[in-house]
């Protein structure tokens, strides 16, 4: 479990979405959740990455929101504290789509994110080092990778629907604002005090 400082926990916010007409959760940095009903999992990501991930015989699926803390190993160091985190929001997820009862042998996974958008991080190309990492240890973990949208320079909506497997990706190209930026810096500022143990595109 990681410490009381910083800790993976199920999305609490949920709502109606009008649009497509179905339920939905929104999940934020250090947020996943997982479903079996046939509903909407929304993320807004910047230099985070989110890996939705489903059983493509039951449409059981769920989506993370996460990003490697700072740590002077590199993150394809098995044992630095990075990569312990990232495959700590990684089995976290799956751990609960076993229990809804998805088969680990039907998982399908699509990544998204990891965009250089907050300069003057103090960790260089951090989005990048994100993305490598959730693809190699989808790759490890011998799941398939079947989409994936990552880099760049722009924030991203994502909108998950695990039932089919679908996803939808709007490249935020003018932010009027800074929330997602400063609430990934708040995010990073929480992981560096944690302890871990243990246009619209269609994908």
């Amino acid at each position: 479990m990681a410490s009381d400082g910083y800790q993976e926990v199920l999305a609490p916010n949920l709502y109606f979405d009008r649009n497509f007409e179905k339920d939905a959760a929104k999940i934020l940095p250090g947020e996943y959740y997982a479903t079996t009903r046939d509903m909407i999992i929304v993320t807004v990501l910047g230099s985070c990455v989110s890996v939705c991930l489903r059983d493509r015989a039951t449409g059981i699926g769920g989506m993370n929101h996460f990003m490697l803390p700072h740590s002077d190993n590199h993150a394809d160091d098995p044992l630095s504290t990075s990569a312990r985190y990232g495959t700590y929001a990684m089995e976290m997820l799956i751990n609960h789509l076993l229990k809804l009862g998805a088969r680990r042998a039907n998982f399908e996974a699509k990544i998204f994110g990891g965009g250089n958008v907050l300069r003057g991080f103090t960790v260089t190309n951090v989005g990048a080092r994100n993305a490598e990492f959730a693809q190699d240890f989808l790759e490890t973990e011998n799941i398939k990778l079947v989409a994936k949208d990552l880099l760049d320079i722009y924030p991203r909506k994502v909108y998950f629907f695990p039932q089919t497997g679908r996803v939808l990706v709007k490249k935020l190209r003018s932010v009027h604002n800074n929330t997602i930026i400063e609430r990934e810096k708040e995010y990073e500022s929480r992981l560096g005090y944690s302890k871990v143990e243990g246009d619209v595109e269609l994908f």
